[in-house]
């Protein structure tokens, strides 16, 4: 059943703020990247360079938006782990398949990790659309 135009939301909705999206999106980022074993180098190149002084305050909690292209960036890399935990089920699999060697075209020999940190937004999109691909989506 839709609801209305004129029909108050429940009460147990709550709307997402910015400050929500970012916070979560951080801290989720950050697990994401202790799985894999970045450090904060390659972590700040894989969010599109912003500065240094700014990338500690989010991980220090300090944040209330974030950029659009920083959230596409997450939003890549969220589908790169989540795909990579539906190819490779075990953990550590998944987890180190970033950094492995990879003899498919698209790599060169190189890792996936070598192609994410070119800096640009679009090798982020080459990844996750390549394990997509792979699941069979």
């Amino acid at each position: 059943m839709a609801l209305q135009a004129n029909e108050p939301r429940a009460s147990y909705l709550t709307p997402l703020t910015p400050e929500k999206v970012a916070g979560g999106a951080l801290r989720t980022l950050f697990r994401i990247a202790d799985a894999w074993q970045l450090g904060s180098k390659d972590l700040i190149k894989l969010l599109g360079s912003p500065p240094r002084s700014t990338f500690y305050k989010w991980k220090g909690g300090d944040v209330t938006t974030l950029p659009q292209d920083v959230l596409e960036r997450i939003s890549y890399i969220f589908g790169i782990y989540s795909a990579l935990q539906v190819l490779l089920p075990k953990p550590e699999a998944a987890d180190g398949w970033i950094k492995k060697p990879n003899t498919a075209p698209l790599f060169g020999g190189k890792s996936a990790l070598d192609r994410m940190l070119s800096g640009q937004v679009a090798d982020l999109y080459v990844v996750r659309q390549y394990l997509d691909a792979q699941r069979g989506g």
